[in-house]
């Protein structure tokens, strides 16, 4: 409510009329595009960047 309303400044009868789908690309709109999930490289790269302690490390 409170971007729809606050931010894109809908009255209150256009945004309750609006649907999730519109509210997304309205959201978009002035965001921009969310990023989308990391490939399995960028995994794989911020595995080895941080990896999980050993159970040994998790005890101290």
């Amino acid at each position: 409510m409170a971007f729809g309303l606050g931010v894109l400044r809908l009255a209150p009868r256009d945004f309750w009329s609006m649907t999730p789908h519109e509210l997304f690309h309205a959201t978009e709109g002035v965001y921009g595009r969310a990023a989308g999930p990391p490939s399995r490289a960028m995994l794989d790269a911020m595995m080895r960047e941080f990896p999980d302690r050993s159970r040994d490390e998790q005890r101290q």
